[in-house]
C-alpha cells in the first residue's frame, strides 16, 4: 500500500487555490443555472472535446464556430472514429446517423505515417449538436443550435456564458482574450498560447475580468503528480538535479520548406480566416488540416502539442517559475517549420536544475541503477520522463503515470491504478465559474509552465545558441534575433 493515501491528495489538491467567489465578477452563475457554451473550432480535437461537454448537465452548447463550413478529411485516430463515437453518443436510434459524413479515405503525412480521415467543420458539429439534443427530449426534434463562420459575429450576436476554444494553436490567444474582454469564462485546447507575450495576455485579461479560465490539460491534478511531488518532498530520491522528459512526436511534416505553389481554396473554407493573425501565405494543403502543428507560424510543434501536458505536472512537482537560460541542439534548422528532431535544455539556477526535452524519437541514456523490469519499463514506450536527484531517481511515463523509484524502496510504493482518471481541468473549471476555486490548469496558473516551453519552441528556431532570459523584463538578455519572437505582431487588421 502507498505510504500516501489518495485522501491526501484529494486534500492536497486544494492547496494555494481560491474560491472564485472571492473574486466576483459579472460571469458568476449560481449552481442552478446552465452555462451556455459556444465551441470555436470544430477539427477533430475541438468535435472530441465537445462531444465529452454536450453530456454534462451544468452546459447546454447553444452554437459551434468553424470558419470551415465542412470537411470530411480531418485526420483521425481511427478510420470514422468521430464518427462512430458521435453515434454512440446518440443512442439507439441514431445507428446511421450521419451517413453522408462517412469518409473512408486515408492520407500519408509522412513517408513513416499513414493517419484515417473523418468529419470536420461547424455544419457537421451543428447537425451532431441538434440530434443530441433531439435525442434527448421527448419530441426527438431541436434545431436551436446556431453555426458561425466568424467568431467575432458569434462573441457579438450570440447569447453564451462561456467559450471552448479549440482552434490551431495560433488563434488561441486571440480568441480566448476577445471573448474574455466580453466578460465570457474560456476553456482553452493545449497548448495555452502560441507565444510568450500571449501567454502573460491571457493570464492578465483573465485576472482582469474575474472570469474561469481552463487550459485542458489534467497532469496538475493527477494522482501521479501529486505522488511524485510527495515522494519528492519526503527526500525519496534526495535533491531534484534533472529532469529528463522524451517525447516520440512529431509524426507530423516537419524539417521542411514553404511549398511554392499556390492550391485553390477548398469550398466553404475562409482561407483569409484561417490565417487570422499570422503572416499573409497561399493555400496548400501541406498547412491543414492537422499538420498545422509543424509550422512555426502557426503551431507549437512537438514541444507545444506534448509539453503543455507535462510542464504542467512537472512545475506543480518542483514549484518552478520560468528558467534563468534555454539552448538547443537540433538535426537542422528550418526558417518554416520546427526541425525533425531536438534536444531543447532549460536551466533553473535559483534550484540548481537541468530540464531537457527531447524529441523525434531521441532519449536520454539509461541510467545506472536500473533492474531488468526497469529496463523493460524504460524501453516499452517511447515517451517517459525522469527525475533525478542526489540519492537516485524516478522513472515513469510521459506525464509521471505508473512512478517507480530506483534504487526500490518499500518505503514509497506507489498505488495500484485506481478508478479512470475524470476530467478534472473542465471539472474545476465549471466549478469556477460557479464560484468555486479557481482550477489548477487556469491561465494564470499555467502561464509560467507556457512560458517555459515556449522559449524552448524558440530554442528550436535557432539550435547551438545558449539564451539568458529574463523573465521579469519578458527580454531575451544576450539576443534581439531571438527576442522578435516573444511576443511577433499580429497580421494587420487581425490584432484584438
Amino acid at each position: 500500500m502507498s505510504k500516501f493515501s489518495r485522501r491526501t491528495f484529494a486534500a492536497s489538491a486544494a492547496f494555494s487555490i481560491v474560491p472564485r467567489r472571492v473574486l466576483g465578477g459579472a460571469g458568476y452563475l449560481a449552481p442552478s443555472d446552465k452555462i451556455n457554451l459556444a465551441c470555436i473550432g470544430m477539427g477533430r480535437q475541438g468535435q472530441a472535446v465537445m462531444m465529452d461537454l454536450l453530456p454534462r448537465p451544468e452546459l447546454q452548447v447553444v452554437a459551434v464556430c468553424d470558419c470551415n463550413r465542412q470537411g470530411m478529411d480531418y485526420a483521425e485516430y481511427g478510420s470514422n472514429a468521430l464518427l462512430l463515437a458521435a453515434r454512440k453518443l446518440l443512442g439507439p436510434g441514431y445507428e446511421n446517423w450521419g451517413d453522408d459524413l462517412n469518409s473512408p479515405g486515408e492520407v500519408w503525412l509522412t513517408p513513416q505515417f499513414k493517419t484515417s480521415l473523418g468529419m470536420g467543420g461547424r455544419e457537421p458539429a451543428r447537425r451532431l449538436v441538434d440530434a443530441f439534443y433531439a435525442s434527448r427530449s421527448e419530441s426527438k426534434s431541436y434545431t436551436g443550435t446556431k453555426a458561425y463562420e466568424d467568431f467575432r459575429e458569434l462573441l457579438d450576436k450570440q447569447s453564451c456564458d462561456a467559450v471552448y476554444v479549440a482552434t490551431p494553436d495560433h488563434w488561441h490567444a486571440p480568441i480566448a482574450v476577445a471573448a474574455m474582454r466580453k466578460g465570457k469564462h474560456v476553456l482553452g485546447q493545449k497548448p495555452m498560447a502560441h507565444s510568450i507575450g500571449e501567454a502573460r495576455r491571457m493570464a492578465a485579461v483573465a485576472r482582469e475580468m474575474k472570469v474561469a479560465t481552463s487550459v485542458t490539460v489534467n497532469n496538475p491534478y493527477s494522482e501521479s503528480t501529486q505522488l511524485i511531488s510527495q515522494w519528492i518532498a519526503a527526500g525519496a530520491i534526495g535533491r531534484v538535479r534533472v529532469v529528463h522528459n522524451w517525447s516520440s512526436r512529431p509524426y507530423w511534416p516537419q524539417g521542411v520548406d514553404r511549398p511554392k505553389e499556390a492550391m485553390p481554396v477548398p469550398d466553404g473554407l475562409n482561407w483569409d480566416m484561417w490565417l487570422g493573425p499570422a503572416p499573409e501565405r497561399p493555400y496548400n494543403k501541406a498547412y491543414l488540416p492537422f499538420v498545422w502543428r509543424g509550422w512555426l507560424d502557426f503551431g507549437c510543434g512537438s514541444f507545444g502539442d506534448m509539453g503543455c501536458y507535462s510542464f504542467a505536472g512537472i512545475f506543480r512537482i518542483l514549484d518552478l517559475a520560468p528558467p534563468d537560460t534555454f539552448e538547443a541542439t537540433a538535426s537542422e534548422p528550418h526558417s518554416e517549420t520546427y526541425p525533425k528532431a531536438s534536444m531543447v535544455h532549460l536551466n533553473f539556477a535559483a534550484k540548481g536544475l537541468r530540464l531537457s526535452w527531447y524529441d523525434g524519437n531521441l532519449q536520454p541514456p539509461r541510467p545506472e541503477g536500473m533492474t531488468e523490469d526497469d529496463a523493460r519499463f524504460f524501453g516499452l514506450g517511447r515517451e517517459g520522463i525522469i527525475y533525478q536527484g542526489d540519492r537516485g531517481l524516478i522513472l515513469g511515463g510521459f506525464n509521471g503515470d505508473q512512478p517507480r523509484l530506483i534504487p526500490a524502496s518499500k518505503d514509497y510504493v506507489a498505488p495500484q491504478p485506481g478508478a479512470p482518471p475524470r476530467d478534472l481541468a473542465t471539472e474545476q473549471w465549471i466549478g469556477a465559474i460557479r464560484g468555486g476555486p479557481e482550477p489548477l490548469s487556469s491561465f494564470p496558473n499555467q502561464a509560467a509552465p507556457t512560458e517555459a516551453f515556449l522559449l524552448g519552441c524558440l530554442a528550436q528556431r535557432m539550435p547551438g545558441e545558449k539564451f539568458i532570459w529574463n523573465s521579469g523584463e519578458m527580454k531575451v538578455a544576450n539576443s534581439g534575433g531571438a527576442q522578435k519572437w516573444v511576443d511577433p505582431p499580429y497580421r494587420g487588421g487581425w490584432a484584438g
